[in-house]
């Protein structure tokens, strides 16, 4: 997250009106309450980042749950990569 905090600091002062949406996302496993728990982490990645000076107005963020797997197996390798926090253009 450190090294994403410097490389976010530098597009954002390239690109003044840009925003940056953190995506959470988790795995198919629990209730549709649970997993949309897991999903918080992108709010908790937004506070780290702005610890390390990333201007908080300039990040959004957005809770997906089990809705956008990135892999579809039914093992612990695959449920590992959907429970992730995604960068993308904010909107």
């Amino acid at each position: 997250m450190t090294r994403d905090a410097g490389a976010l600091k530098s597009i954002l002062a390239d690109f003044p009106s840009a925003t940056i949406m953190l995506e959470g996302s988790c795995d198919e496993r629990g209730s549709a309450e649970y997993n949309l728990g897991w999903a918080t982490g992108a709010p908790v990645r937004k506070e780290f980042l702005q610890q390390l000076g990333v201007s908080a107005d300039r990040l959004k963020t957005v809770s997906y749950g089990k809705e956008r797997p990135v892999c579809t197996e039914a093992n612990e390798t695959c449920w590992q990569k959907n429970r992730h926090v995604h960068f993308a253009p904010g909107q």
